[in-house]
């Protein structure tokens, strides 16, 4: 009984540091993809650029492949919604996914909506 609840206790904090580190992980990320967005003139390094923001910022919830893992399936979102669309939900949140106004600047929201919308 007893080795139940230590192999328990040690599954539960594993889980829990894994979350952990999701969160303190794009704090770092997210400050040093803000110059290379704002230099970024060609459609290439705003690609480059918002597949760096993403997993700077949404892959814990969204997946590395958008597959969706706590939040919903990426893949296809383009043919769901609109750039417009998209740039609203990233910046105000949606449900339970949180705002990204104050966290990302508006040149990566851009950049991230745009490449979110050409999934389709």
């Amino acid at each position: 009984m007893n080795r139940k609840i230590v192999v328990l206790t040690l599954l539960l904090a594993g889980a829990l540091s894994a979350c952990g580190k999701s969160e303190t992980t794009p704090s770092p990320s997210a400050g040093t993809t803000t110059a290379p967005t704002a230099s970024a003139s060609t459609g290439t390094t705003t690609k480059a650029d918002a597949q760096t923001v993403f997993k700077a910022n949404c892959v814990s919830c969204h997946g590395a492949n958008l597959e969706g893992l706590v939040g919903p399936n990426l893949q296809k979102v383009g043919g769901k919604h609109s750039k417009e669309q998209l740039t609203a939900i990233i910046a105000n949140g949606k449900g339970a996914m949180p705002a990204f106004k104050g966290k990302l600047s508006d040149d990566e929201i851009s950049s991230l909506s745009t490449w979110l919308a050409d999934k389709k």
